[in-house]
């Protein structure tokens, strides 16, 4: 399957080396100083173990030259989808299936309104901590890394199928699904507890969570994302909310949330797909979400940005 990978970051550069390596020609589509690496070096890719390893991928800043992809990989931060809007759209144009791995649970509504044709687009979710340590470097940090792909409007598909054996192939624990908008949904609640509760302490996940008041922080941020997704009607399960604490007591203590990272950075981050939507679909549904609303003004304040009303 001939590959494009639109954003070559941490997850986009490691999903598109490990997918070269399973044998697929993947081109990768980036800029500046990385771009330069990656064509006099190649791209090195550190393990969670340590180990490291080099590939050469072709790579590129003309989309022009990635035309013919069966497959375009949408790996960029949400807030740098605007930007990739136009190199997507040519690929689907050209017939490539657009799928985006990005947070929140809009991302195709945006890339559609960008002007990819819908029908190209495919839901898609990963769980994987992996990120950009310098140019032409990538470094894997969790153990797992899993992603799921499927329809938007939900069922079973060849396609979502047969993306998802690739992934298999290349070493991701992988799986199409028939419930893409749930599956969606699903993680979406557990990034939006974690980049809050992270968000607001400003520490990694083990120190929150092992304090009587920071578990309640999480539990709350939680309840509010699972009751602003049933005033949507989402099909959540009875217990969800047990899920979502489950999932985040199973992630290491020394994990910092993207979220986490992107603010101590100094930006830009994710706030606006987090806990901003979180609190904006509140508003829309008539749901209470205090947790969620004092993250958004919190880090706005910190970030000097001007916070959705």
């Amino acid at each position: 399957m001939r590959i494009a990978i639109l954003g070559a970051g941490g997850i986009g550069a490691y999903y598109g080396a490990t997918l070269a390596r399973a044998g697929n020609p993947v081109q990768l589509l980036a800029r500046g100083e990385h771009l330069r690496a990656l064509r006099e070096h190649g791209l090195e890719i550190t393990e969670p173990d340590g180990a490291t390893w080099t590939t050469r991928l072709p790579a590129t800043n003309d989309v022009t030259e990635l035309r013919g992809a069966q497959l375009a990989i949408v790996a960029v931060k949400s807030y740098g989808l605007e930007s990739i809007g136009a190199p997507a759209a040519d690929l689907a144009r050209n017939g490539a299936v657009i799928l985006p791995l990005l947070n929140g649970v809009d991302a195709a509504d945006t890339l559609a309104r960008l002007g990819v044709p819908r029908k190209q687009i495919l839901g898609g979710l990963t769980v994987i901590s992996a990120d950009r340590t310098g140019p032409g470097k990538i470094a894997r940090r969790s153990n797992y890394q899993r992603v799921v792909v499927g329809e938007l409007e939900g069922g079973l598909s060849a396609r979502a199928t047969e993306i998802a054996a690739a992934f298999t192939a290349a070493g991701a624990e992988a799986r199409a699904s028939a419930e893409m908008p749930l599956e969606l949904w699903r993680k979406f609640l557990l990034i939006t507890t974690l980049a809050a509760g992270c968000g607001l302490s400003r520490t990694s996940i083990g120190p929150l969570r092992a304090t009587p008041l920071g578990r309640t922080l999480l539990e709350r941020a939680s309840a509010e994302s699972v009751a602003v997704g049933r005033a949507r009607k989402v099909p959540l399960a009875s217990d969800e909310e047990a899920r979502v604490m489950t999932a985040a007591d199973s992630v290491p203590d020394g994990m910092k949330p993207s979220f986490l990272l992107d603010v101590e950075r100094g930006g830009p981050t994710e706030l606006d797909i987090l806990s901003g939507a979180v609190s904006r679909m509140g508003q829309e549904s008539g749901v209470p979400t205090p947790i969620h609303d004092t993250v958004v003004a919190a880090i706005s304040a910190v970030l000097g940005i001007k916070a959705a009303p």
